[in-house]
């Protein structure tokens, strides 16, 4: 609120306040101010020859490529890839929530468990491959297992680490009230550490998608790793560019999703506020 001198006195003026879509329309506008940029920018380096088209084609000629693959089999890439990248992380990050909670609530467990998980993490994505593929062959089962193993340790580790910083003074509340030990985990402890397992929820639906390209560059005919692996074979930049502009909408899209159900799951921080 700013003030204005009129006859010696200082009157209040009032600012007025931008409506929400206003506001809405200028966060837009400034989202995708840089992506237009690069898009005239890397359009113009083509058309003047400054870069060649055999190595980044031009924006604009993208269009064709893609309208190409629409009429063939894009849409089966983009539903093999999204159904391994769902089941994978419902499998892996269903399978690390439960372990973190066992851990997290015994300190037992957590000796015993803790260190053997802390290296297995350890062990980067690539290198789980050969054993799966020996073991599992390159049929759905390897793809489906490497991005289970993705999606578990985010999940895990950041639930573990949510249960261990809940405050000791919300369980003494419990405590007061007489809560058995399983109201207490439902009723308290789940509760205040949510907000922690909800981000490890996130970066496993992330680190999912990362973990389908892996399995789908070396051993897959469909998905869209194998649109990357097939049009660097075939020397067509244009698909490659396609697929992981495809990477980024999905990723996108489902982290949108997992915004929107951690911001309806956590309404009840709005009411406490």
């Amino acid at each position: 609120m700013e003030k204005t001198k009129s006859d010696g006195l200082d009157l209040p003026i009032e600012k007025k306040e931008k409506s929400p879509i206003s506001l809405q329309i200028k966060s837009w506008i400034k989202a995708i101010t840089l992506p237009i940029i690069a898009l005239v920018l890397c359009e113009y380096l083509v058309r003047t020859g400054h870069i060649e088209a055999y190595l980044l084609p031009a924006p604009s000629s993208l269009w064709a490529s893609l309208v190409e693959l629409a009429q063939g089999d894009l849409w089966q890439h983009v539903y093999t890839s999204t159904w391994r990248v769902f089941l994978g992380f419902f499998i892996g990050s269903g399978l690390g929530l439960l372990f973190a909670i066992f851990v997290g609530l015994n300190k037992q467990a957590e000796e015993f468990l803790e260190p053997s998980f802390s290296a297995i993490k350890s062990i980067p994505s690539l290198a789980w491959i050969p054993l799966l593929l020996l073991w599992f062959g390159i049929d759905e089962t390897s793809k489906i297992i490497l991005i289970a193993i993705g999606a578990f340790f985010p999940t895990y580790t950041n639930t573990v680490a949510a249960i261990h910083g809940v405050d000791r003074k919300l369980i003494e509340v419990a405590q007061v009230y007489r809560l058995n030990y399983l109201a207490t985990v439902k009723h308290v402890i789940l509760p205040a550490a949510s907000p922690g397992i909800l981000t490890g929820l996130r970066n496993s639906l992330s680190l999912s998608w990362m973990f389908m390209i892996a399995a789908e560059l070396i051993a897959a005919t469909q998905g869209i790793g194998y649109m990357l692996s097939d049009g660097r074979e075939t020397s067509r930049p244009d698909i490659v560019i396609i697929a992981i502009i495809l990477l980024a909408v999905l990723g996108k899209i489902t982290d949108q999703i997992m915004k929107l159900f951690e911001t309806w799951l956590l309404r009840w921080r709005d009411t406490v506020k």
